[in-house]
This record gives structure tokens, C-alpha cells and sequence, in this order.
């Protein structure tokens, strides 16, 4: 169990340990950064957890996106949290598998960025998933950054070196319509989604990617160990919408689980497009009638599709910031981090659904059907379908 003073994450389920590491490719904002989670072997060194804020520069970019003075609010966060490190083997070595692994691409929401849903992550990896969270550059993440090729002449020869350029989030703007913001943005995550689907299918082919991060994870060993005909994708919120979109758009992909989805960017002439099955698991206190009724648009048109409701959660209950503990984080969320229902039992609850449906989906030989009555609602804190004041409208 990763433990400390301000973060305590559920201890991982599954029979693997679990590796993570951080890929970066291309020299430009058109390539791809994302972590991965996987199953991986005992190292034979043992290496620092990494920190669950990857650099100090997160901190301030969510200052900077939940509109608090970015310094003083960057001090706060990094006070409260900047300590907390993730229970993985970083870079640890990869547990090679004959049948390869499943793959699952999961899509971060507005204001978050390719840390923020680790428990998730690491739960999948040690039940003998692969999980690649890309790190989105369409100006929604809190922050993020690349690397550019900088030419420098000492006049004896010249070479280039990598600069770091930051992206930092965009806020829309007073006189903007938000979804002529919000919309262009779905559709460049699915594009990033899809970059990283594409990476990992060169890598399980023994194509050679150059990590262009220092200290960054060694792709070769993923050949021919991740299985690319069960992949899924997953997200939150935004990132939701994301996975609901890329399913429509690459066949690959043989299902979504959309973690409480933020349908308003896609258009609404998506929908006779969408493709099935999704998955939609919510929270009780996020949705709307209006989102609801168009998770049931796309449910009509796939049987397999399916909606169900966590009574007592709430937007960020399906984050790691459920798991913080920390009061000074209590000044930046008020009462909308914590529902009533515990934390750990929620994610119990989110993770067993999930499983049950990738069985189902990916074909998996495993035992998850055990919970596939949390596939259709029924269940401790569950409900079919829309909390009942959003239904029974």
C-alpha cells in the first residue's frame, strides 16, 4: 500500500507487481508523451517510488486551472501533496508474457494530466493489463510539456540540443462559445489516442522508438508482449468523451469504458456515427439530464452499451485525489472531492464493473464474469441507468 502522511492508495488486487514509466517521442508538439503502467518482474536494484506529481510545475498548472493564484496556490499544492509517491517499480522490468497482454489507452480529464488516475492504472497493470495514459497537448491538460530541437553553434560544429517548451491549459475566454473551444480539443485527444495506439503497435512489432526522455523506460522489452487484437480505451470526464469518440473513429478498439463522460463537446451529428459497446459508469452528483439523455441515444443504438450510477460519489471520486487525506487539500475542492460513500470501497465497486466488462469485450479468459451483474446496476451502492432525480424527469 503506497502510504504516507497525505496519500493513502488501495492497495493493488492483482497477482502482478506493477512497473511504470514515462515515454516521450517525437521532437515536436505533434508527438506523443504518455506513462505506462504494466506487469513487471522483481528489479534487481531497487529504485525510488516515483512522485505522484511528477515536477513542481504540475502543481502550479493546477493552481493556475482551479483559478487560484498560481505561486501561492503552486507552494500550497506542492505542501500538501509534492511528497507523495507511487507504490510501483519504476522503470522496473517488464514481465514478458507469450499470449501478450490486453492494451487499454486511457484518456486524462480537463485540468489533469497522465498522473491523476494511477490507482485505476495500477489496479489494471496488476491484473496483466498494459495501461497507456498519453498526456494530452491540446491546452486542456493542467499543464504539460515536449521537447524541441534547439541548433547550437560553438563554431566548431554544429549540433542540436532538446529545450523543454511548456504548454500551459487554456481557459475560454469570456466573449467564446465553449464549444467551438472544447469540441477542436476532443477530436486532437482522439488523434493523441491514437498516435499512442500506434507507437505500441510498432513496439510489439520490434519497431525500434526512440524514448526521447532522460532516464526514460527501455520500449524494446514490450516486443511482442502487448496482444493488439484486445484493446480497449478508457477515460474521465473529458477524457470520457475521448473514448466514446475514438471507439467511433479507430475499429481497433473493441470497446469504452467512459468514466462519468462529459458528453457537451461532441457534436451532436456524432451520434448515428458512435459505435458500441461503451460503458458508462457515473457519479451521482455530475451528470445532467441533458448528458444522461444522450448516453441513452447512444445505448439505443448498442445493446451491449450500458449506463450505471455510484450512489454517493462524486465527480473526483474517480480520481486520485479520492485517496488524498490531506486538509490543506480540502481549501482547493470544499466538499465536491469526498462523497459520502468511502473512497476505497467506490473504486472497489468502479473496478470490479470495468473488469467484468473487458472480460466481456476483450474476450478475456479470466474470472471477472463474478461481477457481471455490476455490468447492468445491481449492486452494493449501484443503480441501473440515472441516479432517480435525473431519471425520473
Amino acid at each position: 500500500m503506497g502510504v504516507n502522511q497525505s496519500m493513502t492508495f488501495p492497495p493493488v488486487t492483482g497477482p502482478h507487481l506493477v512497473g511504470c514509466g514515462d515515454v516521450m517521442e517525437g521532437h515536436n508538439v505533434q508527438g506523443s508523451f504518455f506513462r505506462l503502467f504494466y506487469p513487471c518482474q522483481v528489479a534487481e536494484e531497487s529504485t525510488e517510488p516515483p512522485l505522484w506529481i511528477p515536477r513542481y510545475e504540475y502543481c502550479t498548472g493546477l493552481a493556475d486551472y482551479l483559478q487560484f493564484n498560481k505561486r501561492w496556490g503552486g507552494l500550497l499544492f506542492n505542501l500538501a501533496v509534492g511528497s507523495c509517491r507511487l507504490p510501483v517499480i519504476w522503470n522496473g522490468p517488464f514481465k514478458t508474457q507469450d499470449s501478450g497482454y490486453p492494451l487499454i489507452i486511457f484518456s486524462h480529464g480537463l485540468g489533469a494530466f497522465r498522473t491523476l488516475y494511477s490507482a485505476f492504472c495500477m489496479e489494471l497493470a496488476s491484473r496483466g493489463f498494459v495501461v497507456a495514459v498519453p498526456e494530452h497537448r491540446d491546452q486542456s491538460a493542467a499543464t504539460t510539456y515536449f521537447y524541441k530541437k534547439v541548433p547550437e553553434d560553438d563554431n566548431q560544429t554544429t549540433s542540436e540540443t532538446l529545450e523543454e517548451e511548456w504548454i500551459p491549459y487554456r481557459p475560454v475566454g469570456k466573449e467564446e462559445k465553449e464549444f467551438r473551444v472544447r469540441n477542436p480539443q476532443v477530436h486532437q485527444r482522439v488523434s493523441e489516442c491514437l498516435r499512442v495506439l500506434k507507437v505500441l503497435q510498432g513496439v510489439t512489432a520490434g519497431k525500434a522508438v526512440l524514448n526521447i526522455l532522460p532516464g526514460g523506460l527501455d520500449l524494446m522489452t514490450f516486443k511482442g508482449s502487448i496482444d493488439m487484437s484486445r484493446v480497449a480505451v478508457m477515460g474521465h470526464s473529458f477524457g470520457g468523451a475521448t473514448a466514446i469518440l475514438a471507439l467511433a473513429e479507430e475499429t481497433q478498439f473493441r470497446c469504452a469504458v467512459a468514466l462519468d463522460a462529459w458528453m457537451f463537446p461532441l457534436e451532436r451529428d456524432f451520434y448515428p456515427k458512435a459505435r458500441g459497446p461503451v460503458f458508462f459508469i457515473n457519479t451521482e452528483k455530475f451528470q445532467t439530464v441533458e448528458s444522461i439523455n444522450l448516453m441513452k441515444k447512444l445505448c439505443s443504438r448498442h445493446e451491449q452499451s450500458k449506463i450505471i450510477t455510484v450512489l454517493g460519489s462524486v465527480h473526483r471520486s474517480q480520481t486520485d485525489f479520492a485517496f488524498v487525506t490531506s486538509n490543506l487539500i480540502g481549501k482547493f475542492f470544499s466538499s465536491q472531492t469526498r462523497g459520502s460513500l468511502d473512497p476505497y470501497e467506490g473504486q472497489e465497486i468502479v473496478v470490479r464493473a470495468m473488469l467484468a466488462f473487458l472480460q466481456k469485450h476483450l474476450d478475456l479468459q479470466e474470472d471477472y464474469d463474478q461481477w457481471n451483474n455490476l455490468i447492468e446496476g445491481i449492486g452494493p451502492s449501484l443503480t441501473p441507468g440515472a441516479p432517480h432525480h435525473l431519471s425520473s424527469l
